[in-house]
């Protein structure tokens, strides 16, 4: 990204001036591990949704293998997004009526990356190798969000987003969903997750990027984030986190 800013704050550019990322050249590495992190609201769906092409509401540049996306037809974007680019959505956008098996075939069609030999596995690794056959919508929502990722992988992206991944789950399914994606770190995808799971971004994370009211208020390695923070608001966050243990 370079020189990128929300438009909404465009009448107020100095409200972003201690930003890392924001109006600043950043770059999200080849097969790093990311985690965006704030509380709800802060603004992290907004990152995500930059990098995909699904807003346009900001200034700057957004590159993808040094182009800019801005610059490419909607056929040629579609054609990016399609064979490198990947994002678990918060409301998974699954077709309840279809089995496991048949919503994962619907994005392998586009691509025919995955064999069927491969489906196989990831529906495996992603402990959901006995419910291929069933309908997703008789699955309980941690079983769809794990289907969501088996979908988001039979792309074999360069890049793969999640937003949230595990709002709305208990302690244990939220548990199961990280484990899959704790599991996904060695493949050479470039990942970028957003969550509030302070746990798993200390341990998983290669960069954090901590945000607040809407901008970037620091980055770094998880020893930096968590362990020698230097703005003042990711330090009360981290307060606020310990408190709720």
């Amino acid at each position: 990204m370079k020189g990128v800013m929300p438009a909404a704050f465009a009448a107020d550019p100095l409200s972003v001036r201690h930003s890392d990322v924001w109006l600043h050249d950043a770059a999200f590495h080849k097969g790093a591990f990311y985690l965006v992190e704030a509380v709800s609201g802060a603004g992290k769906t907004s990152l995500c949704s930059y990098l995909y092409g699904m807003r346009s509401d900001y200034l700057g540049d957004v590159l993808f293998d040094g182009c800019n996306i801005r610059s490419l037809s909607r056929a040629a974007w579609g054609d990016v997004r399609r064979r490198s680019l990947s994002v678990l959505f918060q409301d998974l956008r699954l077709f309840e009526e279809l089995t496991v098996e048949e919503n994962i075939a619907l994005k392998n069609d586009l691509t025919h990356f995955q064999t069927a030999e491969r489906i196989g596995e990831l529906l495996e690794e992603a402990g959901l190798a006995e419910k291929r056959t069933t309908p997703v919508g008789r699955l309980s929502f941690g079983q769809q969000q794990r289907v969501a990722i088996a979908r988001a992988l039979a792309l074999k992206p360069e890049i793969l987003c999640f937003d949230e991944p595990t709002s709305a789950l208990d302690p244990e399914l939220t548990g199961e969903v990280l484990k899959v994606i704790r599991s996904l770190k060695s493949s050479e995808s470039t990942m970028i997750v957003v969550t509030h799971e302070m746990e798993f971004a200390r341990n998983v994370a290669d960069r954090v990027l901590f945000m607040a009211d809407g901008r970037i208020e620091e980055e770094g390695t998880p020893e930096k984030i968590f362990d020698h923070p230097e703005s003042e608001i990711t330090k009360a966050f981290l307060r606020k986190s310990e408190e709720k243990f």
